[in-house]
């Protein structure tokens, strides 16, 4: 075949430039356009009548197994289908959980208690230097408790040795005389279903202090979203937000953060008023709740 100038310009041969040719002839513009390289039809693929179906009876809530049996086809063709078409848990035919937005109108009446594991500081870490080659192992833990209001979003946190139940209900004493010292008593805590909060130690701790113990649904953290999104500003803000060489600074660093947060950070959810200013907000309720 000769030469063809337009197949040299293009960097193509010429039997390119004559199939471009005559796809232009036969279909215009459209021809041209980039075609799948898969086969028109392949021999093996189960057909569409068939995935339909597998479908219907899932969303009839029937197992794998069963649909495979009703259908006589391999229980693996069946799962294959099934995580192809996003149906491979039954989970997914649930209708989305309504996000549970809620706020409490007083100052105690609700506080969130959860505990973030933090890794001790043997030198920066990859979240601050961005480099993952050096890791130091073996450090240890350490474990940060947070306690917040849900009506202010007042916040108060330790960082301690450990989440076990015996740390969990002294952290809770210390945060209630904590919340005290603003002129909050605190009715009812929530937290999630940690090993250190389902003990006779926590309970006891809670009917001292008068306080009603709220858990989250299992599989369902949401519900303590407010001390969840307070740990996720806080590891921005100070844990990730400047480089310790140690987790001795790190933890020193932590009261000023705590202090801008509650006295001077904007809060998006609260009109954009610092925790302590929303506070101030709703003394005169407060105040009429325990006169």
């Amino acid at each position: 075949m000769d030469a063809d100038p337009r197949a040299e310009a293009a960097g193509v041969s010429v039997r390119t430039i004559s199939k471009w040719r005559c796809r232009y002839r036969a279909e215009g513009e459209r021809g041209l356009l980039d075609r799948s390289s898969a086969p028109a039809w392949i021999p093996h693929r189960t057909p569409e009548e068939r995935v339909q179906a597998i479908a219907l009876l899932r969303r009839q809530r029937l197992a794998g197994w069963e649909i495979a049996e009703r259908l006589g086809m391999p229980l693996s063709t069946v799962s294959t289908i099934l995580n192809r078409i996003g149906l491979g848990r039954l989970s997914r035919l649930e209708p989305p959980e309504p996000a549970n937005r809620y706020q409490r109108e007083r100052p105690g009446e609700l506080v969130h208690i959860d505990v973030k594991k933090l890794g001790r500081i043997g030198r920066p870490g990859h979240r601050v230097n961005g480099d993952r080659t050096t890791r130091s192992r073996g450090i240890g833990w350490e474990y940060v408790h947070v306690a917040v209001d849900d009506a202010t979003r007042l916040a108060y946190v330790e960082v301690l040795e450990d989440e076990k139940a015996v740390t969990a209900a002294a952290f809770l004493r210390r945060a209630v005389a904590h919340f005290g010292d603003y002129g909050i008593r605190v009715e009812r805590v929530m937290t999630d279903n940690g090993s250190c909060y389902r003990t006779s130690v926590h309970a006891l701790a809670c009917r001292a202090l008068g306080i009603r113990h709220l858990r989250t649904r299992p599989y369902r953290p949401r519900t303590n979203g407010k001390a969840e999104r307070f740990i996720r500003t806080m590891l921005g803000g100070w844990a990730y937000g400047a480089i310790y060489q140690t987790s001795t600074q790190r933890q020193r660093a932590l009261p000023a953060w705590l202090d801008y947060y509650n006295r001077r950070r904007p809060h998006g959810s609260l009109s954009r008023q610092a925790p302590l200013e929303r506070l101030h907000s709703l003394r005169n309720n407060l105040v009429g709740s325990y006169s």
